[in-house]
């Protein structure tokens, strides 16, 4: 994914310029993509930044009108117009389109200026008269900045691949990190997978007076939405509706064109019932799989034609199984190892669904913001293919996730589960294409603080509001068959069909119990999976592995460099991955995580 680098301190200019170079050119995975660097030897700074072009960020360095303030912006804000008319009355040379008006903000209102934001970013603000540096992200630290601090040098930089790339000294696996991933999918507690490498938390200042003078500040703390009084369930729901109207044009704005990836479900339902798009504006696609249209497809179909937009199907066919290996690998490689090699499969829609529009509007976090949904937990898989040591830490990982769950489940999710889970697709989706989403608008999140218990997990709000903003929207039953005040025995059923066979999908795929593995294999040639699989996902890893990836996983797996490292019970993974190749079990989550351990090994710590 594209962002920001750069490094503070000691080295020749000559050296640090190098460095430099080094770093933008270990993030720069696009062709369409634009850079460039400054460089200030006097406050020993160097910095660059790599961006999807006509982007927000498109317009680097920004300066104000005396050319002493300087800043470096990566990622976007929602600002309201009325502060860049405020701008402009007091007499800045700026606008909306892009980043630049964000200079002035800090002109008038110093480092406070970061209060105000609403979005996720990173950056770098470059004070001439005061002769610092100020490095910040966005609240949620969804945009990253990883950082290593050596004797002389502080470097930092969105992806950490490029401190990879010139520190030979941070080429070093994090082993907890690493067990992380095995149980929850993610690293916690801002760690990464890299021993030297630290994420810098999310709404952090960090000043720059001198080489070795660094104060870490932060200019946003949870605590502040949690002391909000509760609102009445009436109260609520119509602030929830008034701001939901309010904010949802931001992000319907820019310069690149915008398109809206839509399911079946509730979240990218509310958007299509309070976007207000004139007909064709909002181009609309969905997708799909090779056995049939899924519930998402087929749903957003109907959601889009009432819109009066365009609807496409963005499949995953036959031709991705032959890009699977460079897909998966680029998968892992770009989001630094922090996303599986399932990330294959965004890669490769995602690459598709830029050639709609280069912004993709989604109602990615909704379930999380609005519905308190808590999206990760500790996985299971068979502890035998792990070292003991290792499936120790594994298990201990348990305890730092239980720590990290106490207090409010909003700040968790907000806080901990947007920058540590959902940042892995996050990064692989914004490599190719700019990804919005409403729900982690500043205003909302704020608001869902104040919702009353009652609330916090119902889905009642969501399908009043559709029904609010769009009575034809709310006609539509969801992917999981609800409805607003619905019938209640044809709802029911419904409902009740919808999940059984998302869960018969999901118990013939991911799922199959291991009992039911050999009975699939003996029925193979009635190709059972064209009658369970397709209807609600459009991927299917367990199938994929024993037929068409089989000969990848081989390749990869069973050569002695996976088979002989130090967290794998090498003799384990050989079995495993030759029964599920036979059909015979189901190691499809096993397959996932020790694959994608290869690859990380491989694509970015044995990698240079």
């Amino acid at each position: 994914m594209p962002g920001i680098v750069g490094l503070v301190g000691g080295g020749t200019p000559e050296e640090n310029r190098a460095t430099l170079d080094r770093m933008v050119g270990a993030m720069k995975h696009e062709s369409f993509y634009s850079t460039g660097t400054y460089i200030n030897e006097s406050l020993g700074l160097w910095v660059g930044w790599v961006c999807h072009a006509g982007s927000f960020a498109d317009c680097m360095p920004v300066w104000n009108e005396r050319k002493d303030i300087c800043l470096i912006f990566f990622g976007e804000d929602f600002a309201e117009a009325v502060e860049i008319e405020r701008l402009k009355a007091n007499g800045h040379n700026c606008s909306g389109g892009n980043a630049n008006y964000l200079v002035h903000c800090y002109e008038e209102s110093g480092v406070s200026f970061l209060e105000n934001l609403n979005g996720c970013f990173s950056g770098v603000v470059i004070d001439l008269c005061e002769r610092k540096v100020i490095l910040f992200n966005d609240r949620y630290g969804l945009q990253r900045i990883c950082y290593y601090q050596g004797s002389d040098s502080f470097y930092f930089t969105s992806e950490a691949k490029a401190l990879l790339k010139v520190l030979p000294e941070t080429r070093q696996l994090d082993i907890v990190g690493l067990a992380d991933t095995f149980s929850f999918g993610c690293v916690l507690e801002n760690r990464t997978l890299f021993s030297k490498i630290a994420l810098l938390p999310g709404g952090s200042r960090w000043t720059f007076a001198g080489q070795h003078d660094i104060k870490k500040d932060r200019y946003f703390s949870p605590e502040s939405w949690e002391r909000q009084p509760v609102l009445s369930g009436a109260e609520y729901y119509q602030e929830l509706k008034e701001t939901f109207a309010r904010i949802l044009p931001r992000y319907l704005l820019g310069r690149n064109r915008v398109a809206m990836s839509l399911t079946g479900g509730l979240d990218g339902r509310m958007i299509m019932a309070y976007a207000k798009a004139a007909p064709g504006a909002l181009p609309c696609y969905s997708f799909g799989g090779l056995y049939r249209d899924c519930c998402d497809v087929r749903i957003a179909r109907q959601v889009a034609k009432l819109s009066r937009q365009s609807h496409q199907t963005i499949p995953v066919d036959t031709q991705f199984f032959g890009e699977f290996p460079s897909l998966a690998e680029k998968a892992v490689y770009v989001s630094d190892g922090t996303m599986d090699v399932t990330g294959a499969v965004e890669l490769y829609v995602n690459r598709l669904a830029r050639a709609i529009a280069p912004v993709r509007l989604t109602g990615n976090y909704g379930s999380e913001i609005v519905r308190g949904n808590v999206a990760f937990r500790p996985g299971s898989f068979d502890s035998a293919l792990l070292a003991p040591e290792f499936s120790s830490m594994v298990r201990g990982a348990e305890a730092t996730y239980g720590r990290e769950r106490q207090g409010y489940d909003l700040s968790f999710i907000a806080f901990k589960q947007v920058p540590w889970h959902h940042y892995s697709r996050f990064a692989v989706e914004q490599s190719q294409l700019t990804p919005r989403s409403p729900y982690l608008d500043n205003d909302l999140v704020a608001l869902m603080y104040r919702a009353p218990p009652d609330q916090v997990l119902s889905r009642e709000p969501s399908l009043r509001l559709i029904a609010e903003g769009d009575p034809r929207l709310a006609r539509i039953p969801t992917d999981r068959g609800l409805l607003y005040h619905p019938n209640p025995m044809p709802t029911w059923f419904r409902h009740f069909v919808q999940e059984f066979t998302a869960k018969a999908e999901y118990a013939y795929d991911y799922g199959m119990p291991q009992w039911l593995a050999g009975i699939d294999h003996k029925l193979a040639p009635l190709h059972l999976e064209r009658l369970f699989l397709g209807r609600h996902k459009f991927y299917h890893f367990r199938v994929w592995y024993r037929d068409q990836l089989s000969q990848y996983l081989k390749d990869i797996l069973l050569d002695s460099c996976s088979r002989n490292r130090p967290y794998i019970n090498g003799q384990v993974l050989e079995e495993m991955v030759n029964s599920h190749i036979e059909g015979k079990r189901n190691y499809t989550s096993e397959i996932h995580r020790v694959l994608t351990a290869e690859l990380l090994q491989r694509q970015l710590i044995e990698w240079h």
